[in-house]
């Protein structure tokens, strides 16, 4: 191929927002001479390049949308450090069918027994599945409401959260809320009942989260439409930061 027909080719390409092809165009056609294959061979090769390209960088695109304070894939979650969680919901939960379903998944359970990491693994399967996803801690999230609020951007924010097909919230009950956080949370979620899925992840059982929000009402309301056809998974295991741990002290 003349070196002016293949410059106007990969301009097109570009043009057209091919860009993987057109960087890939100069191999597939010197392996495309080499092997002789057909011109439809050629042509789905390069569709796939492109394909698979555009999906890498959509990946990347949701994965910094979600903000995730640590990468923690699926693949990294020691299943048999926790014997007593239950795979089949585990799996099922993976497949993400929930967030189509627009359930709830909640963790409950004591420091270290790996909820942060299973729900930062469920988002992560989330972003492949190509969701909107977004992690924040509820501290962080209720400072952000808060400041929105004093603003005058409070409306503008809650609208950026509702369109997430996935908000993860961490370490709900770590620090009680002053009335006005626990309003603008509140509000949050209401905002998404059966509109998108969230997950929670808590040390405090239900019992004690009118502790977290301060007003009774407002609690069971708020349980109410959060464990609507939830998943609510009892993390009652021992810690499995400290197994963790104590593997590795093995293994040296």
């Amino acid at each position: 191929m003349k070196k002016t027909v293949l410059f106007e080719l990969k301009a097109n390409l570009k043009d057209l927002k091919l860009s993987a092809m057109a960087r890939e165009i100069e191999v597939s056609l010197r392996q495309a001479g080499e092997s002789g294959i057909g011109y439809e061979e050629f042509l789905l090769d390069l569709t796939r390049a492109e394909i698979q390209s555009r999906a890498g960088n959509r990946l990347k695109r949701r994965i910094r949308e979600a903000r995730f304070p640590l990468i923690k894939p699926l693949e990294t979650f020691y299943l048999h450090a926790v014997p007593d969680l239950d795979i089949r919901v585990f799996r099922e939960l993976a497949s993400c069918e929930f967030i189509k379903e627009r359930q709830n998944v909640i963790y409950l359970g004591s420091s270290g027994t790996g909820k942060t990491h299973m729900a930062t693994a469920l988002g992560l399967e989330a972003c492949k599945n190509n969701f909107r996803t977004r992690f924040v801690t509820c501290y962080g999230l209720v400072n952000e409401l808060i400041e929105a609020r004093e603003e005058r951007e409070l409306q503008r924010l809650l609208q950026r959260y509702s369109r997430y097909d996935l908000l993860i919230l961490d370490e709900l009950g770590y620090i009680p809320f002053s009335r006005e956080g626990a309003e603008l949370l509140f509000q949050v979620l209401a905002d998404r009942h059966e509109k998108g899925s969230v997950i929670i992840t808590t040390n405090p059982g239900f019992a004690d989260w009118t502790q977290v929000f301060g007003e009774q009402a407002m609690t069971a309301a708020l349980l109410d439409r959060l464990t609507h056809k939830a998943r609510i998974i009892n993390c009652t295991w021992q810690s499995y930061r400290l197994k963790q741990s104590l593997e590795y002290g093995n293994r040296g």
